[in-house]
């Protein structure tokens, strides 16, 4: 078996690949993995390109394209194991796909004189749809009717309720403005705070999840994107409970030493640094 070295070379990862689930001389931990087992990973390496790109890391970026295009791999791999299909027919697929989707791109002049028509996207999608799952379209992959059938239920909840909204709002099912929306959010949380009054366990956590819902339709209806929003709110309180552990490790102490009034002090005055830095 001849000896593999670092290469720009496609061949050489699928290659690595191939002899990592080799029986008998490949990896013991790859060759008992499953399409299962490494979906985990999958969703992980996308988090974690998405995290680079938030951090402007271009570095780490690379990398973690290395990482995510390894998945893609290892899918393909296990199928091509299953004579289901292999990494040739995923660039196939995608390059087949990207060109049928952009006619005023690469069709002929005619076509990319004309541009694109007013709901191009959202008809060549559904046909590829109905074309691959054998429905009509407008329906999901069991074949149930449904406009919102196809939106996948493994996308993170907040995504997901935007996808739900927009394909909703596409047939004229939608608030015309933010202001009834946000009186439905103070609506839901007026529910809320009345099931966490009456201590309903299953009643809290639906309206919880209610209120979560409008909030993302609130952030629909003002082009936010909800998951950038709260993964930037998160990266703030990293941010300001690190300036609350580093101003008591200054005074010798720890946070399980302190009061919630001495680290409430200390955030504030975090926040208000941050302030001024943004004032400058």
């Amino acid at each position: 078996m001849s000896t593999l070295s670092p290469s720009r070379d496609i061949a050489v990862l699928l290659e690595i690949m191939r002899r990592l689930r080799t029986p008998k001389t490949g990896c013991p931990w790859d060759l008992e993995q499953s399409f299962e087992t490494i979906a985990p990973y999958t969703l992980e390496e996308a988090y974690e390109v998405a995290d680079a790109i938030a951090r402007s890391d271009m570095a780490d970026l690379r990398e973690e394209l290395g990482d995510l295009l390894l998945q893609v791999v290892y899918h393909a791999q296990m199928a091509e194991e299953q004579s289901a299909f292999d990494f040739g027919d995923v660039v196939e697929g995608i390059t087949a796909k990207m060109i049928r989707r952009h006619p005023h791109v690469f069709g002929d002049e005619a076509a990319r004189s004309a541009g694109v028509a007013k709901g191009f996207w959202e008809r060549a999608k559904a046909a590829e749809k109905a074309e691959k799952t054998g429905t009509e379209p407008g329906k999901g992959e069991s074949g149930r009717a449904g406009l919102l059938a196809d939106v996948p239920v493994a996308l993170p909840a907040l995504t997901r309720a935007i996808k739900l909204q927009r394909k909703a709002a596409a047939v004229g099912f939608d608030w015309p403005s933010l202001e009834p929306v946000m009186a439905k959010m103070k609506e839901e949380l007026v529910e809320l705070e009345a099931a966490i009054a009456a201590d309903k366990k299953a009643k809290v956590e639906e309206e919880f999840g209610d209120l979560l819902f409008v909030l993302a339709n609130v952030a629909r209806h003002l082009e936010i994107d909800p998951e950038s929003a709260l993964r930037a709110a998160n990266e703030k309180f990293v941010r300001r409970f690190r300036y609350i552990e580093e101003a008591l490790a200054a005074r010798g102490k720890q946070p399980a030493d302190s009061s919630l009034g001495e680290m409430d002090a200390l955030w504030n005055e975090a926040k208000e640094a941050e302030s001024g830095s943004r004032s400058q």
